[in-house]
């Protein structure tokens, strides 16, 4: 067996072992939060921003068979899924880590660590602010002759969609930092780009969100405030003029960089 074949081998074995820790690391979270405080409870708490804003005595319903218990479980997987990140990233950034340079580590740990507390924040935002403003919003507007029953599995393929959009859309300020950093773009540039970005926002948030203007306006002008959040950090990581770009190209690597790329020969 050749070098090569043995180091593809040991990267394979290496990759399964991570997995087999991720999955394990899910697995024993998702056990815990099974028995205190349950799946039922997840759910509940969960559905409670929905559930305040029905009318008193109001409860969600059931359409499938096993959705009362397939959908709790689904639920508890996912919240399992989140509690686990931090383990998860850790392992991925262990496979990853040896292949990178020492300057490309100084840059993608905090990038990681952000993107995961960015993601957190913009779920809990909608949780906490937006899932109550835009309840009470929409039931305002329902008919008396009427009585919500929300289904269940159709409240969590919303809550789903809308926590989604919302973690994603708070990592702005990360996406601005790399885009700067690697020089596609300057931060006079994001400047400039200011307004289509302001016009971007509310697209995507109409296209995202309800058609209310409350969950609207509610992921929009955080995507605009993380935006000038995003040109602030960018300057701090600007990328090199072309000319020193082109020195440092030429120049020696450093002790550390040199020790990688004889690992890697």
């Amino acid at each position: 067996m050749s070098q090569q074949e043995d180091s593809f081998i040991s990267h394979l074995v290496e990759l399964r072992d991570r997995l087999l820790r991720c999955l394990i690391a899910i697995g024993v979270v998702f056990g815990a939060l099974c028995i205190y405080p349950g799946p039922g409870e997840i759910y509940d708490l969960l559905a409670l921003p929905l559930t305040q804003a029905l009318p008193e005595g109001t409860k969600m319903v059931a359409i499938g068979v096993i959705t009362p218990f397939m959908v709790p479980i689904k639920v508890t997987m996912l919240v399992a899924f989140v509690f686990a990140l931090p383990v998860i990233l850790f392992q991925i950034w262990g496979f990853i880590a040896p292949g990178l340079y020492a300057h490309e580590k100084k840059l993608a740990m905090p990038l990681v660590v952000a993107s995961y507390v960015l993601f957190l924040i913009g779920v809990a935002f909608c949780y906490f602010f937006v899932f109550g403003q835009v309840f009470k919003f929409i039931n305002g507007f329902a008919p008396k002759s009427i009585t919500p029953a929300p289904d269940i599995e159709a409240y969590l393929a919303f809550v789903m969609t809308m926590f989604l959009a919302f973690g994603v859309s708070f990592e702005v300020p990360v996406v601005l930092v790399v885009l700067v950093k690697f020089g596609i773009v300057s931060v006079e540039k994001l400047k400039e780009w200011r307004s289509y970005f302001i016009v971007l926002a509310f697209i995507v948030a109409a296209v995202v969100t309800p058609p209310d203007v409350v969950s609207q306006l509610a992921l929009a002008i955080p995507m605009c405030i993380l935006y000038e959040l995003g040109i602030l950090f960018a300057r701090f990581v600007t990328a090199p003029p072309p000319k020193e770009a082109a020195a440092d190209a030429w120049a020696p690597a450093s002790e550390a960089d040199e020790k990688q790329i004889q690992d890697r020969s």
